[in-house]
């Protein structure tokens, strides 16, 4: 017995850059669900019709699922043994867990103390060799980089041009169930391979099937916003660790893609995010803090700069399930109140408050 839907690579491998003969190395990735959400478009105060892409329901969590598979595959397919990748922690738990089921070596660097433990946590589970630094990502990034030239072990950050093959098709699955592009589409900024990845896909789409371009807002974090100040940020500082990059790898690429699509990058505080956070989570979408960053920049557009989107199509991509952060919604809610199980104190409690 087969699945019907055999993950990316296989759905998309005619419009996808890949090496003749490849094999897919494959969770059934993709797919994800485009969730109409007029609710949150109400609270946020726009007439508009919003969609949530909801790229948390990846395999591992993440939209980073969809990169992975085509550069593990790319990598095994030219008899690669290891990968290698920085991270805060998303890349790190695909990055392994695409390894594993290639039977390949995974080697991950983080920045000490700035990972989440959800993410920490898959990158451990999927097997993979974890070394800390007491840097940066983007310190973690530049030793990755340089290791990767040295020695034949697979690079497998965004750099790698194969990871923006596959994210792409996200935009291919937006316009494929909405049967055109949306007239606009926000998502979270950090290393900026995603904005890039989607604007190749939106377009290649469009050339193929006439399907027209969005506008893209792009969002960072106040404290990581070197595309909105316009300088690399050297201590990057967030709750969204996500996005806590301060020197973004595809910065010239994000920046074109904002420009060309007649859209803008942002930033937004960490109060902002965590509001957006909550607000899709009272929608039955909880996100990590990062992945709230499209909404949370969404609203303080509408707030700020009245942006005119009546009636007009809005896709926010969701990029991290809230279980890979869950110590941002536990810290703040203290240990469930104990009583006997007692139905008498129960109704009590539950009626009365």
């Amino acid at each position: 017995m087969t699945s019907t839907y055999q993950g990316v690579i296989e759905k998309y491998r005619d419009f996808i850059k890949t090496p003749i003969g490849l094999k897919a190395i494959t969770l059934l990735e993709g797919n994800t669900p485009l969730i109409h959400a007029p609710e949150v478009a109400e609270k946020l105060g726009g007439n508009f019709d919003l969609w949530i892409k909801f790229e948390g329901l990846n395999p591992t969590g993440s939209f980073k699922d969809r990169g992975m598979t085509v550069a593990v595959s790319e990598a095994a397919h030219r008899g690669a043994s290891s990968v290698i990748c920085a991270s805060t922690g998303n890349t790190a738990a695909s990055a392994a867990a695409y390894a594993a089921r290639a039977g390949m070596r995974a080697i991950v660097i983080i920045p000490a103390g700035n990972v989440a433990a959800g993410k920490l946590a898959g990158a451990i589970a999927y097997g993979a060799n974890v070394v800390q630094i007491s840097g940066s990502f983007d310190d973690a990034l530049n030793i990755v980089l340089k290791i990767s030239e040295k020695h034949p072990i697979a690079l497998v950050n965004s750099l790698n041009p194969y990871r923006l093959e596959g994210q792409k098709t996200a935009a291919f699955e937006i316009c494929d169930i909405l049967g055109e592009a949306p007239d606009w589409l926000t998502l979270p900024v950090g290393n900026a391979g995603n904005i890039t990845a989607y604007w190749m896909g939106f377009k290649q789409y469009n050339n193929l099937k006439n399907s027209g371009l969005p506008r893209i807002l792009g969002v960072q974090a106040e404290g990581a916003a070197p595309l909105v100040v316009g300088h690399p940020v050297h201590h990057p500082d967030t709750i969204a660790t996500a996005i806590r990059i301060g020197n973004p790898a595809r910065a010239e690429e994000a920046l074109h893609a904002a420009s060309e699509s007649k859209g803008k990058i942002i930033a937004v505080s960490d109060d902002e995010i965590l509001s957006a956070q909550k607000l899709l989570a009272s929608n039955g979408i909880w996100v990590e803090p990062a992945s709230a960053a499209g909404i949370a920049g969404l609203r303080k557009e509408i707030e700020e700069n009245k942006i005119d989107i009546k009636n007009k199509c809005v896709v926010a991509v969701c990029t991290g399930h809230g279980l890979k952060d869950p110590d941002i919604i536990t810290k703040d809610f203290g240990i469930p109140k104990v009583v006997p199980p007692d139905i008498n104190q129960l109704e009590d409690l539950i009626l009365n408050g």
